[in-house]
């Protein structure tokens, strides 16, 4: 067993029961949580965009994400709060364009690439700072603190994820083959690609057949397949854009933050796209 292997396990056992808890939780220490994430993956973004000289307006985009999560917990627990964002979210968006405009009149030159330098904020707020949220809506859309409905809910996602990440490093190894996307990521294979999807479905029945029932969640057995291969294929093109943006900078890793995975954009880049995507999905069975 690899040094790296090792070290992931080693985190997997302290993360995973941390996370359970958190998410059962729930309430502001998980939105505390996301925003923390949030924050810390959009600086990771801002310092894969400066190795391209492309420096982000790095103190107010970090801030923004983690405001960001706050600000989404507090609008989905607060009825008050949902009615002022519901009214005015497109004058929030105005000034956060207009600040970022004020930022690039200040303190960038035309030779400092102030347009490349307001897309690269506004996008790391939106991408690794709100994208996120998703999993405070699936918490607690329709379920209150301390609740095992919602964390079910939660971790189905993650758990897809999970399998489907792990199913692919080793199906790609065993196998090899064809890559699947060689200039973007040359380590990924197709076959590792498919054995990914593979290890998705077995999560279905998982939770379809138990662990959605024993928290009285009624999905059935193909609706749960079918929403776990989306998320696979979803995941595995997350998984790939992520990819793309360090390839186009030349590092190997988003940070070294985590032992044995890398930095958070390392970790979570599935599961920004596959967050909303299963809020969606939830949504269109009722679930949220």
């Amino acid at each position: 067993m690899d040094a790296n292997l090792i070290r992931r396990i080693a985190f997997a056992a302290v993360a995973i029961p941390l996370a359970v808890f958190l998410v059962w939780l729930g309430g502001w220490p998980l939105a505390a949580l996301v925003a923390l994430v949030g924050a810390l993956g959009t600086r990771e973004l801002f310092d894969i965009a400066a190795k391209q000289g492309n420096l982000a307006f790095r103190e107010a985009g970090i801030a923004a994400a983690a405001v960001g999560a706050l600000l989404v917990y507090r609008a989905m627990t607060d009825p008050a709060t949902t009615q002022a964002v519901a009214d005015r979210w497109t004058f929030m968006a105005a000034a956060m364009v207009l600040l970022l405009l004020g930022l690039a009149l200040r303190s960038r030159g035309p030779d400092a690439q102030p347009l490349g330098a307001i897309g690269v904020t506004f996008f790391g707020v939106v991408y690794a700072g709100l994208l996120p949220t998703f999993l405070l809506a699936i918490r607690h859309g329709a379920w209150p603190e301390r609740s095992w409905g919602g964390t079910v809910l939660v971790f189905f996602p993650l758990v897809v994820t999970w399998v489907c990440d792990s199913a692919a490093m080793f199906g790609g190894r065993a196998f090899g083959g064809a890559k699947l996307a060689p200039t973007i990521s040359p380590g990924k294979t197709r076959s590792g690609g498919i054995s990914g999807l593979v290890g998705a479905a077995f999560v279905a029945p998982i939770f379809a057949l138990w662990l959605f029932p024993m928290v009285n969640i009624f999905v059935s057995l193909p609706d749960a397949l079918a929403i776990a291969l989306l998320l696979g294929v979803v995941g595995q093109l997350g998984d790939l854009a992520e990819s793309l943006f360090k390839r186009e900078a030349g590092v190997k890793d988003s940070s070294a933050l985590i032992p044995g995975h890398g930095g958070v954009l390392d970790r979570f880049d599935s599961l920004y796209v596959i967050l909303p995507t299963a809020a969606f999905c939830y949504h269109v069975l009722g679930l949220l």
